[in-house]
């Protein structure tokens, strides 16, 4: 054998080896990772409630996760994240998650924001302020952070284009319902959410263009909405009281609602309305200024938007409250006045 050949062999055999251990190596790591990627538990078991807070990095996700028992290695964790290009999409969220998922699955159901749901519900006739109060008493928002988004929203939302920029505000739009939200859902997406679910049902209504048969924009319909919403205490009198508006609006009568005063006061809570009330000075006092007010007083619901633009056809102008809700309806000033004195205090 000779010199050369010797030399090849034994670099042959080097290689060989180097190959080999370097296969060791690269098997162990493998088999290393699947160990540290691998559930928890090898059996099903009651899912474990984890919230992973908005703005949170990766590591710390991992950390949470690891601190809770879900996944054997934080770091683990943030690196098959960032193999998989994943680090960036994980979405915030109350999750519940068992120990029997792998950590690839568990970072797949953070991806997709697979978070379990919670519930608010939104009443018909609250104002932007109260409805702000709702939510951040449920823990859902910042009040603060919430009213500033809306201000923010409104200065340039289509729902409001042509408006007069001091008439431009969001006060009637969040639509009332229940929803179904992720813990940890921004002030944000909440708005947009709400919106959205606005435009949604005013569609599903044809509302805009029920409201053109009537001479009225769509704001004017969603104002109009509102003080039904605001006045009506039983539902079957919604369309007689939106059909009483109506026929005070084409008789340039001023409307006189009770609701626009207490708006304009800023006291929601108030019942009653008293006679040095009406002398409030505000675009919204409807004792003052005829037709309808600049914009919505609260958020009108469903059937309230469907009485602004589908009233009862009659020939009433007036209407009081009597003590258990319902509403004496005249047509007559003289008639008017007897129920005031019949019913009211």
């Amino acid at each position: 054998m000779t010199f050369r050949q010797t030399v090849i062999d034994r670099s042959l055999y080097i290689l060989l080896g180097l190959l080999g251990s370097a296969a060791f190596l690269i098997g162990a790591a493998w088999i290393t990772a699947n160990a540290m990627l691998a559930p928890v538990c090898d059996r099903e078991t009651d899912p474990v409630l984890v919230e992973i807070p908005a703005r949170a990095s990766t590591g710390q996700i991992g950390a949470i996760l690891a601190d809770k028992g879900l996944i054997r290695n934080a770091t683990a964790f943030r690196l098959y994240a960032r193999f998989r290009r994943l680090d960036a999409v994980l979405k915030a969220g109350e999750y519940e998650l068992s120990p029997s998922l792998s950590t690839p699955e568990i970072i797949e159901i953070l991806a997709q924001g697979r978070a379990r749901l919670v519930a608010f519900t939104i009443p018909e006739g609250l104002t932007l302020k109260q409805t702000a109060v709702l939510l951040a008493d449920r823990g859902f928002v910042d009040a603060d952070v919430f009213t500033r988004l809306l201000d923010e929203k409104a200065a340039s939302h289509p729902l409001l284009s042509g408006l007069p920029e001091e008439q431009r505000s969001l006060e009637g739009y969040l639509f009332p319902d229940t929803y179904m939200i992720s813990i940890g859902t921004s002030e944000e997406q909440i708005i947009r959410l709400l919106l959205a679910r606005f435009e949604e049902e005013t569609a599903r209504l044809d509302l805009e263009r029920r409201a053109a048969a009537h001479g009225l924009n769509l704001h004017e319909a969603v104002t109009l909405a509102s003080l039904i919403e605001r006045e009506a205490r039983v539902a079957e009198e919604r369309r007689v009281i939106s059909g009483v508006l109506h026929n005070r609006l084409k008789r340039n009568m001023l409307l006189q609602v009770d609701a626009t005063i207490i708006y304009a006061l800023g006291d929601f809570d108030r019942q009653v309305v008293l006679y040095r009330d009406l002398e409030v000075d505000s675009p919204y006092n409807t004792y003052r200024y005829s037709g309808l007010p600049p914009g919505p007083i609260a958020s009108p619901g469903r059937d309230s938007l469907i009485a602004a633009v589908d009233p009862d056809q009659h020939d009433y102008l007036y209407y009081v409250a009597k003590p258990d809700g319902t509403h004496a309806f005249s047509r007559t000033l003289a008639e008017h006045n007897a129920n005031k004195r019949r019913y009211l205090p």
